[in-house]
């Protein structure tokens, strides 16, 4: 996941307070290219049937096209050339149930996902997108399929004792995080100048820095950070924590994405994913991705719109 800064511009998780885009490791970026051809067309100009017909349209078709963005966990090509990652294997069960077989990647970078499925290039995003109250406005989300806390890498041990952004403040901390994503805002928010934020591609880039002693802390999701630091013999990674935005703490949560006159796409996809919630089925196909029970949720989308679209 994962999602970012900034309000969509930035990206996912420009969570509203941002979100997280999801940080794309270097198998899921590099296979990019050779699926990116895959996405130039668009899709069906949108009907102007109340609630959309574009399930209909795609159960028709056979296939749906999936915005993703490269980012291990939540949506990437793998070394084989393969689509998968916890959205898009997500997707292949709730499409299949809905009578479209086949799913195909469209790849794109986390800040174009909004407006590229707005404009129609794919037909639902699908990269582990946090719902917060500024991506409401413009499309509308299924509930979140999981949650999420964010996390440090830090030195071995961790000798400044960063546990959380005022931590950092305090300590005056040299600190790092990913492009686009919403650590950035939460740091900000919690009186680190931004300008002094040192930002790098994803958290493989952040392990390095941290590594290499150019920063004390490298701020991400609880998910990849526990994931990017299983090899390293110096860093660890922080107990997971949740953020504070408006002084109370937050806790995000990744969804799919839909245009918003396609409610009865977002309805059906709804109903299917609550049946897996309940037999725990997603927790199973979530868990090859690092997933715990921990990130399993019952959070909503309208919860997490806020005053915005619930969609």
């Amino acid at each position: 996941m994962a999602p970012p800064f900034g309000y969509e511009n930035d990206h996912k998780n420009d969570r509203g307070t941002p979100g997280t885009t999801r940080r794309s490791l270097l198998a899921g970026v590099a296979a990019l290219g050779a699926l990116g051809a895959a996405g130039c067309s668009r899709v069906a100009t949108a009907s102007t049937v109340e609630g959309g017909d574009l399930l209909e349209r795609l159960r028709a078709a056979g296939v749906v096209r999936l915005g993703i963005a490269g980012e291990i966990p939540f949506g990437y090509i793998d070394k084989n050339g393969e689509l998968t990652g916890e959205a898009p294997e997500l997707a292949k069960v709730i499409f299949k149930r809905l009578g479209i077989d086949k799913v195909q990647p469209v790849p794109t970078e986390f800040g174009s996902l909004i407006p590229g499925l707005n404009s129609q290039q794919f037909d639902v995003v699908a990269a582990g997108m946090y719902v917060n109250p500024e991506r409401c406005q413009q499309v509308i989300f299924a509930d979140p399929d999981y949650q999420m806390l964010d996390s440090f890498i830090v030195r071995k041990g961790n000798p400044k004792g960063l546990h959380n952004y005022k931590d950092v403040v305090a300590k005056k901390a040299r600190f790092a995080t990913g492009t686009g994503y919403a650590e950035i805002q939460y740091a900000v928010d919690a009186g680190y100048k931004q300008s002094d934020i040192l930002i790098v591609p994803d958290q493989v880039a952040g392990l390095n820095a941290v590594e290499a002693g150019r920063v004390d802390v490298f701020a991400g999701t609880a998910l990849t950070t526990r994931e990017v630091v299983k090899k390293s013999s110096k860093a660890e990674a922080t107990k997971a924590f949740a953020p504070l935005v408006d002084g109370k703490p937050h806790v995000d949560g990744g969804a799919f994405a839909f245009r918003p006159t396609e409610t009865r796409l977002r309805d059906a996809f709804n109903v299917e994913l609550r049946k897996l919630k309940k037999s725990g089925e997603l927790f199973r196909i979530l868990r090859p991705f690092g997933f715990t029970r921990d990130e399993m949720t019952d959070l909503t989308a309208k919860e997490l719109c806020g005053g915005g679209k619930s969609g």
